[in-house]
């Protein structure tokens, strides 16, 4: 038989969890507000200037892995920001100027994430969600990665607000594109995004497109290995 003591410690153990809950929706909404309100100011800026505003602003990086070596901190160290851009015009100038997928040396990574996010699993836009992954021969990839690109600056993809980024990943004998989304346990928002992807590439019926989450990438520090779902 639990205690008067009991009782009331463990209330106060929920109210101060509660309390925490509902300071962390305060801060979070607040933080929610602060963006949307200077991504608002931006616009008006940009549109006062004769430019065409996107919804969001994005920075491109750029990643050379150095073959055989796999620490998180080596990896960090490799990312570099290549340019950042919030408009039409701002995003063909920059895009004009990247060198082609076909290019690239392998390894290598080119990652286009809102700005605020940058492509670590342990990024805090990214640590609760994980990303589809979709294999490419190198002969069709650039044409995919630019359909998609195109798509996450446009603001093209379901469940938008959800998306952080896109990477394209240069290897040895194929080509992977992945969409990186926040929530990976939301599972209707993950197959809107499947389905919205497949939809804005084209994709032929005879790609399999794969999702993991990046806790898992986490455990076995491989980002396209042991998927555990296909669609």
């Amino acid at each position: 038989m639990e205690s008067k003591m009991d009782i009331t410690e463990k209330k106060e153990g929920e109210s101060n969890n509660n309390n925490k809950d509902l300071n962390s929706n305060i801060i979070n909404n607040e933080l929610a507000d602060s963006d949307s309100k200077e991504a608002e100011e931006r616009q008006a800026r940009e549109l006062k200037a004769g430019l065409h505003p996107l919804k969001h602003k994005f920075v491109f990086w750029y990643t050379r892995r150095t073959p055989g070596v796999r620490t998180q901190t080596s990896y960090e160290d490799n990312i570099k920001k290549i340019v950042d851009f919030s408009t039409v015009e701002g995003f063909w100038v920059c895009y004009c100027h990247l060198a082609r997928p076909s290019t690239l040396p392998s390894p290598t990574d080119l990652h286009l994430f809102k700005e605020g996010i940058r492509p670590l699993w342990e990024d805090s836009a990214n640590c609760n969600g994980g990303k589809w992954i979709i294999r490419f021969k190198k002969v069709v990839s650039g044409r995919f990665w630019e359909d998609l690109v195109l798509a996450l600056v446009g603001d093209q993809l379901d469940y938008g607000d959800n998306v952080c980024g896109a990477v394209l990943s240069i290897r040895f004998n194929e080509d992977i594109l992945s969409v990186w989304n926040r929530n990976a346990s939301d599972h209707q928002a993950v197959m809107a995004l499947r389905d919205s992807i497949k939809r804005h590439l084209k994709l032929p019926h005879s790609y399999v497109m794969e999702y993991k989450p990046h806790d898992a990438s986490l455990r076995d520090n491989s980002s396209y290995r042991n998927t555990w779902l296909r669609g």
